[in-house]
């Protein structure tokens, strides 16, 4: 342990000497938040070698969040191999710890790991990737998708949304329509949501009827943001939908599209028991720019949820 203070003359680290190198762990953990508050790189010696070699799980886990604003290569690879430390605390502090960097540097460093044996590792490695935005994990993220394991294709998704990679389209729709995991399909389908063009209607028209009611909210709210009006009339059949969050994102996406045909559908939905519900249809009828709505409108004016009322308002107002 010496030899790590050995190579610093920086008198406030080596004050510190004693209590790094205490008998009690809890000693230790405190003493290494006064080494990172220091801000010296010199203390980034000690805190890597704590969080490799420290036998108190509790004091590797304060190294690893210590680390979180350092992104040296050394720092990060010792944040990549403390994924694999025995302690679930220490993995998941350096998980948090990664997901917080910002360099491609620390980007090229993280990616190896995402085809580790280790399931937690690999999901803890696309979770960073993600966060970095890193283009080079595009690659990896597209061999993922067909990773045995849920939380890895539910990250791998996670990181071709936030890339917006077209080419991933073709795989994107498949695990939205096919995987077994309803986690999967529901992130799947929201990262549809980067296509700008029909070509992934036909998979979110299929989500609208996925037997999970998460995924066919997530679909109706896809193909608002797709906005393809050629994505109406699903939406309108999904006002129907069993679930009313699944009807509210309908409804929200059918006045993002402007959807005219739909004013009959939104005008019953105006008295639906649920006022979310309500105020949604009673906003998106102003959205349709259609006078048709106004009579419907005016009888809402009396609801008795105020947001309802103020959205009959809002959407009284654009219609004059």
């Amino acid at each position: 342990m010496t030899s790590i203070f050995a190579v610093t003359d920086n008198e406030d680290i080596l004050a510190l000497h004693p209590r790094l190198t205490a008998e009690d762990a809890g000693v230790r953990r405190i003493a290494l938040i006064d080494l990172a508050d220091l801000e010296e790189p010199d203390g980034l010696l000690w805190l890597v070698d704590r969080l490799r070699q420290d036998p108190a799980e509790d004091v590797r886990a304060e190294a690893a969040r210590l680390l979180e604003a350092w992104e040296d290569d050394a720092v990060v690879q010792a944040l990549c191999e403390a994924l694999t430390d025995p302690s679930p605390a220490v993995q998941s502090a350096a998980a948090q710890s990664l997901s917080l960097l910002k360099t491609a540097a620390a980007g090229r460093v993280i990616l190896p790991w995402t085809e580790h044996a280790d399931v937690s590792v690999r999901i803890a490695a696309f979770r960073a990737l993600r966060e970095l935005r890193f283009a080079e994990a595009s690659p990896a993220a597209v061999a993922a998708l067909e990773d045995a394991d849920a939380h890895v294709r539910r990250e791998a998704v996670g990181v071709l949304g936030w890339l917006k990679q077209l080419d991933a389209l073709p795989a994107l729709a498949q695990l939205a329509s096919d995987d077994p995991d309803t986690e999967v399909r529901r992130a799947a389908t929201g990262a549809l949501g980067l296509a700008s063009g029909a070509e992934v209607l036909p998979a979110l028209s299929q989500a609208l009827h996925d037997p999970a009611w998460q995924v066919r909210e997530e679909a109706a709210t896809t193909l608002g943001k797709v906005g393809h009006s050629d994505a109406g009339p699903a939406l309108v059949e999904a006002l129907s939908d069993d679930y009313w969050q699944v009807r509210l994102r309908a409804a929200r996406s059918l006045g993002r599209l402007r959807f005219v045909p739909a004013l009959d559908a939104l005008i019953d939905t105006l008295g639906h028991r649920i006022s979310n519900l309500r105020k949604e249809a009673a906003l998106a009828l102003g959205e349709l720019n259609d006078r048709g709505a106004v009579a419907a409108l005016q009888a809402a004016q009396d609801d008795g949820d105020p947001e309802v009322r103020k959205a009959v308002r809002i959407a009284l107002s654009q219609l004059q």
